[in-house]
């Protein structure tokens, strides 16, 4: 039976006659109806979102016992979120599963940063002059907050972006992705139950071509989260005036395997971190770096590793690669692969495509302008590179224009130490992939893979402003 959904808007379900379809990823059948916002839809979410946040402040403890509630609600309702995730993502099962429990997480945190929030005494009296004055600063809410988030994660990344905003004090108006949205208004559903006041959290559905346009026109949103491409962020940047931005951009994840490398580690842990999600994950392994001594040997090691994946039906728990958001997204994946290979590369593990089911693929004798090493291919698609000096590898490394997260796998403390000192990018995993990440952590990336950092903490801190109060005392 294909279900129906409507907007949150206000603390209200709303219907609208234009609706949008939401597809099975692996049987391309409907799965979902969504209406979809208009202008008149998007300005009430706005102006719901504006008038609760002047008029319906909500006290800290509040956030923390609303959000607690939303997180043991995401736990007692994890089967039913974690199929859902899959129908319309087409995410392995295994892994909706760990999504949600990540989400629950991300709010929890979130709960527990809210009671945290604080500023700090400044010493004015120090200053000649200010004997009789006493200082000191808060962190106050910036007011209604854009979220704008991706299909590959539609309940983590929601979280990420509106638990925090909530936890700071702020209301927010959400897009979530066209081709994932019941994730985040079944997410919505939760924080209705868990008695979130009317306004503090609004959702819209459309494109990004109508409703994000919109928002980004609004001057009333006084901050923007927004993941995605690096050229949406980048029109995000030029069209928000002076307005606030976290933007978690593209990325094309590099990972060293040096010639003191644990092989086996590092073989199995690559062919895991490559791979989840069909490669659509913006810290997925992309670009791989070997030494030439050991390549070889870990190349047999590594399609060992990949053999075991299990590829197919991301209903069954037993599948590790399920298939790509689209058909049309896998097709342009492999046409890059195919256009790696007229210029010389070689496909040397996978390649095979059914529909919208892209297998793990490894491509070798590639070169720095190709663009299944240059651009994010964003699929489950390998570039590996021999090199013989590890100054040098960092220096290609360094010459894309993405500094998300990287990875390196060495035994050598004089090797990790260099490579964490000199590898650009806003995170730096070692013995480790590119693709580790735990949501209490800071996360975002430096060059065009973004701005501004996630992690509830490290969100709460551009979600909120710097205000500073100063007492001039008569003695």
């Amino acid at each position: 039976m294909v279900q129906t959904y409507h907007l949150y808007i206000n603390g209200e379900w709303v219907k609208t006659d234009d609706q949008l379809e939401v597809l099975n990823k692996y049987t391309h059948e409907v799965y979902a109806r969504v209406s979809k916002a208009g202008e008149k839809e998007v300005e009430q979410a706005t102006t719901a979102a504006d008038r609760a946040f002047k008029e319906n402040p909500l006290p800290p403890y509040e956030r923390y016992k609303i959000l607690s509630r939303v997180s043991e609600l995401l736990r007692e309702n994890k089967e039913e979120l974690a199929k859902n995730i899959t129908m319309e993502a087409g995410k392995p099962l295994k892994q909706t599963r760990t999504e949600v429990d990540r989400a629950a997480q991300t709010i929890e945190l979130s709960a527990e940063e809210a009671k945290r929030i604080h500023g700090e005494g400044v010493p004015v009296e120090a200053a000649p002059g200010s004997e009789n004055r006493m200082a000191y600063t808060m962190k106050v809410p910036v007011g209604v907050v854009g979220a704008i988030s991706p299909f590959n994660f539609p309940m983590n990344l929601v979280a990420h972006k509106i638990a925090p905003a909530i936890a700071a004090g702020n209301t927010v108006v959400l897009k979530p992705a066209s081709n994932t949205p019941t994730t985040a208004l079944k997410l919505a559903e939760l924080f209705e139950q868990a008695g979130l006041p009317k306004g503090f959290l609004n959702v819209v559905v459309g494109p990004g071509s109508t409703v994000g346009q919109q928002m980004m026109e609004d001057e009333r949103i006084n901050l923007y989260t927004f993941t995605g491409s690096a050229n949406v962020g980048l029109k995000l940047k030029q069209n928000t005036g002076l307005n606030k931005l976290i933007l978690e951009l593209g990325n094309n994840s590099p990972v060293i395997v040096d010639k003191e490398a644990d092989l086996d580690k590092a073989a199995s842990n690559i062919a895991q971190k490559s791979f989840a999600f069909a490669g659509q994950v913006c810290i997925s392994v992309q670009r791989l770096y070997v030494h030439e001594d050991i390549q070889e040997a870990f190349q047999d090691k590594l399609f060992q590793a990949i053999d075991q994946l299990n590829v197919g039906d991301p209903n069954d728990p037993k599948t590790d690669v399920g298939p790509m958001i689209s058909e049309e997204e896998a097709e342009r994946a492999e046409q890059w692969i195919q256009e790696a290979e007229e210029s010389g590369a070689k496909v040397v593990y996978g390649g095979k495509r059914e529909g919208a089911l892209l297998h793990p693929t490894v491509v070798a004798n590639v070169k720095n302008d190709m663009k299944v090493v240059c651009e994010e291919i964003f699929a489950p698609v390998v570039s590996m590179i021999p090199f013989s000096d590890i100054k040098e590898c960092i220096d290609e490394v360094n010459k894309s224009q993405y500094g998300l997260q990287g990875g390196i796998f060495t035994k050598n403390l004089e090797t990790a130490f260099y490579a964490a000192k000199h590898v650009q990018v806003g995170g730096l995993m070692i013995n480790d992939s590119s693709q580790y990440r735990v949501d209490l952590m800071p996360y975002g990336g430096v060059k065009s893979s973004g701005w501004g950092k996630e992690g509830p903490k490290y969100a709460i801190e551009d979600m909120t402003e710097e205000r500073l109060i100063v007492f001039n005392l008569d003695q």
